[in-house]
């Protein structure tokens, strides 16, 4: 990492206490690679929180960082993120390390409470002691904040938290993350922060009716409820995951937010903006290494509703409204200009099953998120207002047909469907 780099990210990250940023813990070796200086424990836990996105769920839009507030909406009503600020009454600061533990290890408040899984401690439940208590010592550093938690606003019967437990049987099972011997050090590392503090399964594994995913389906991507968009597959399938992507394709679009096979954009690009651009080279590689390691899918083939006269009408109308108003910037042979200008020619993103991310995007245009490696990203205007649903319907089936790809057409109910859904 260059010596500016560390020095931005230490203005950003750190503030006050100062630029040394030192390495997470590693299972199996957290102890060893400690810095002994007095503040190391704090600064390691806001790298760590930095890993564990702490401040996306816990900072409401406009709010004060970690106070909480932040509306979750689920299948089942409104959750309200809690204030996690040290502040004794309404925050945090009355709790010990080992409650703090409790939560994130446990599932459980302090006093033995049960927590809605919106808080992933399903995947937390992975992290070692030694960066819980790294990450509170950080937490009782922050600005404490007076402000009482919001309740939250679920549908009876999920209101009872007692249900909980079922959900607990199914889908939680409690352990911290255990290193494999016959792996490297940096695929274990890869491993603790993707199915850990990353939580990188609550979104890239389907999620059914009840909440909940299979450890079968792990990372195989699937619909994010409530938000309307798709996380696609992280495994190392070639047609719908990352098996053509090289290790740099993957450590660029986590630190960047762009690479030479595309840019992230909704939900993820929070993630980058937050969380993912301020870990270090080592950890984004190690992620990468133990990414382009999980094994492959075998994703369902997407199937279209419409007939086949409609999807050539789709596609002919389609190609028209592209050279029109896309080719100047992805091509006329959807080559793209990397990596500003995502190639669409072989994008597995635009072939998934599901067309949603495709229809939000013309729809809605959007950046990637601004970072220290992209710090001016170029951005898609947004053609709600240009299109008609007739015409967003066609080019999104050309993108997804044309060139090669095996996508399906959509419709324009589809493309309707999808405008009363606010932009991320």
């Amino acid at each position: 990492m260059s010596i500016v780099r560390k020095l931005v990210r230490s203005i950003r990250l750190t503030g006050a206490l100062g630029a040394v940023i030192v390495l997470a813990g590693l299972p199996g070796q957290a102890q060893q690679q400690q810095a002994a200086t007095p503040g190391s424990i704090v600064e390691r836990g806001e790298y760590l929180a930095r890993a564990g996105d702490c401040i996306a769920c816990h900072t409401a839009p406009e709010g004060k960082v970690f106070a909480g507030g932040r509306a979750m909406p689920t299948p089942f009503g409104t959750l309200y993120t809690s204030n996690i600020t040290p502040e004794p009454e309404t925050g945090i600061g009355k709790w010990t390390a080992d409650g703090f533990y409790r939560t994130m290890h446990e599932g459980r408040f302090p006093d033995g409470g049960l927590l809605y899984p919106a808080m992933p401690f399903a995947s937390y439940t992975k992290v070692i002691r030694e960066d819980s208590d790294a990450i509170f010592a950080y937490l009782r550093t922050v600005e404490p904040v007076v402000k009482k938690n919001t309740p939250h606003d679920l549908q009876f019967p999920y209101n009872n938290r007692s249900l909980i437990l079922g959900w607990r049987t199914l889908f939680f099972s409690e352990g911290a993350f255990t290193p494999d011997p016959s792996k490297s050090d940096e695929w274990n590392r890869g491993a603790y922060l993707v199915e850990g503090l990353g939580h990188c399964g609550m979104c890239h594994t389907p999620i059914n009716a009840l909440g909940g995913n299979s450890a079968s389906q792990a990372f195989q991507g699937g619909l994010i409820p409530m938000q309307y968009w798709y996380a696609p597959s992280l495994t190392s399938n070639k047609e719908a995951g990352l098996g053509d992507w090289s290790i740099k394709d993957i450590t660029d679009l986590l630190q960047k937010g762009i690479s030479n096979q595309g840019a992230v954009y909704g939900p993820m690009a929070d993630v980058v903006f937050n969380s993912l651009q301020y870990l270090d080279d080592k950890d984004t590689q190690a992620m990468a290494v133990y990414l382009k390691s999980i094994a492959q899918d075998s994703p369902r083939a997407p199937v279209s509703q419409l007939t086949t006269s409609e999807s050539s009408l789709l596609t002919s109308f389609g190609k028209v409204v592209y050279d029109r108003h896309c080719a100047s910037c992805h091509g006329a042979n959807g080559e793209g200009r990397t990596p500003h200008y995502p190639i669409l020619a072989g994008n597995q993103s635009i072939q998934m099953q599901s067309a949603v991310n495709a229809i939000r995007m013309v729809l809605n245009g959007g950046y990637p998120p601004a970072t220290f490696g992209n710090p001016m990203p170029h951005g898609m205007p947004p053609f709600s207002v240009t299109l008609s649903d007739d015409e967003i319907a066609a080019v999104v089936s050309y993108i997804r047909t044309a060139w090669g790809n095996t996508g399906t057409p959509v419709s324009a109910a589809e493309a309707n469907q999808l405008r009363s859904v606010p932009p991320l």
